[in-house]
């Protein structure tokens, strides 16, 4: 067994010995299991109860005491704890994943998003293994670094390693969606104030860091991107068809139906300008704030003797830390003045990009790049900024201030070492940090 003096330095070569005691530890064939069996969970976003109910069951087969935690009794969290052998010597570190995987919802909703087959696709609820390879949306987001983290917590534990602090181990729903607006009123329709952020405010952990485990190709970032959607509506009149004269230019037609076509143009325009001018540059990665129109709705197709006086479009717009909601509308208000549309633009949703403050970061990047460096991968690089121009649940913690980053696996189809390399690193970082690895030794 190795022991070491907890709040103490870490010397590389106990940090070798500890990471290969802990691959030792690990079943190949019980993570590749496990992958599979939560994968192939059906767990859409608004519906993670079975997935949920898995992994409290999991974790309570493995001595993790785990716990329920939710808003809302079919969307709960899930926490289980290990370690606090000494927790005056050590700190706390959180690990999660969510347990909502983006899909069609398997609803009329569906006909107006995806085209004829696209539902039918295997690849949106199925998890799989073909030829020492993992394919499916549950693997990659984000069940896969999921099961990693809980396998490599089961091997830290089995190898019998001091934690002088606390590990917590939580599953969440809701960190994809959906959101709370229009007709789309209830429980299954709640956010991300359900998930992680619940699970913060009323979880019962104190955590000094934390990992949203998602697939990062073994990259970190410490930035994410918030996120605000818009309903844009354009007015117009209704003119009985009858009655209508076509002018020669769209923007001039009377129906909203119709104008809505140059707004659509000038859109995608301010989009492509909007991403240039507000790319982010930090230590912790570069977010670029992306944007799309995510719907469009107008008229009533059951009373078509005229056209329409409202036409509304939703924009998704994504928002770096140091953007403000405020100045996205009023720039999108400046190109309807500009453009000479009439309507009126509301924010619909808005959740704001967090990052860490790179100097208390810091201790957190060298844990999880001295445990990548010792599975032979190096130390830890800045993620692609995709990781980082997105929402993703280290948001929540960084909010709070406590540091928190994102780091995993590769993202699309990983393998199974991929898998049995992330689960390695993830226990050997949660050893370093639960046991002050940079502290000073006491006498």
């Amino acid at each position: 067994m190795i022991t070491i003096h907890t709040g103490g330095k870490i010397a590389d070569s106990e940090i070798q010995a500890a990471s290969e005691s802990i691959r030792q530890a690990i079943d190949k064939q019980e993570l590749i299991d496990l992958i599979l069996g939560l994968g192939n969970i059906r767990s859409q976003a608004g519906y993670e109860k079975e997935a949920g109910d898995f992994v409290f069951d999991w974790m309570k087969r493995e001595g993790f005491a785990p716990k329920r935690v939710g808003m809302v009794p079919d969307r709960f969290n899930v926490i289980g704890e290990y370690g606090g052998q000494n927790p005056t010597r050590g700190k706390n570190l959180l690990l999660t994943s969510h347990l909502d995987t983006e899909s069609p919802q398997y609803n009329e909703l569906d006909k107006w998003k995806y085209r004829p087959g696209s539902v039918e696709r295997p690849e949106w609820l199925e998890a799989r293994l073909r030829d020492g390879v993992f394919s499916g949306r549950p693997v990659e987001n984000d069940r896969g670094p999921m099961a990693c983290f809980l396998i490599g917590a089961k091997a830290l534990k089995k190898t019998g390693l001091p934690m002088a602090g606390s590990l917590y181990l939580t599953a969440c729903p809701a960190e994809i969606g959906p959101e709370h607006v229009e007709e789309f009123q209830g429980p299954q329709f709640l956010g991300k104030e359900i998930g992680a952020q619940f699970m913060m405010t009323h979880g019962g952990v104190a955590p000094d860091f934390a990992i949203a485990a998602e697939g990062t190709d073994f990259g970190i970032s410490w930035v994410s991107c918030g996120h605000a959607n818009f309903r844009i509506n354009i007015y117009g009149e209704d003119v009985f068809t009858p009655l209508l004269e076509h002018p020669p230019e769209l923007r001039e037609h009377p129906s909203a139906l119709v104008k809505v076509a140059p707004l659509i143009e000038a859109l995608q325009q301010w989009c492509v300008a909007f991403e240039k001018e507000n790319t982010y540059h930090s230590p912790g990665g570069t977010a670029v704030p992306k944007t799309q129109i995510g719907a469009i709705r107008g008229g009533d197709p059951h009373m078509m003797g005229g056209g329409s006086e409202v036409c509304s479009v939703y924009l998704g717009t994504t928002l770096t830390p140091i953007q403000s909601i405020a100045d996205v509308q009023r720039s999108l208000e400046a190109l309807m003045e500009r453009e000479g549309f009439v309507g009126k633009i509301e924010p619909i949703v808005y959740r704001q990009g967090f990052e860490a403050d790179a100097e208390r970061v810091g201790e957190l990047h060298r844990a999880i790049s001295r445990s990548s460096d010792s599975v032979g991968k190096g130390a830890t690089p800045q993620g692609h900024y995709i990781y980082s121009s997105m929402w993703r649940d280290h948001n929540v913690f960084n909010m709070y201030h406590i540091p928190a980053v994102t780091y995993g696996p590769r993202r699309f189809a990983p393998t199974v070492e991929d898998m049995m390399d992330a689960a390695v690193i993830y226990a050997t970082t949660a050893w370093l940090i639960c046991n002050g690895f940079e502290r000073q030794s006491q006498s």
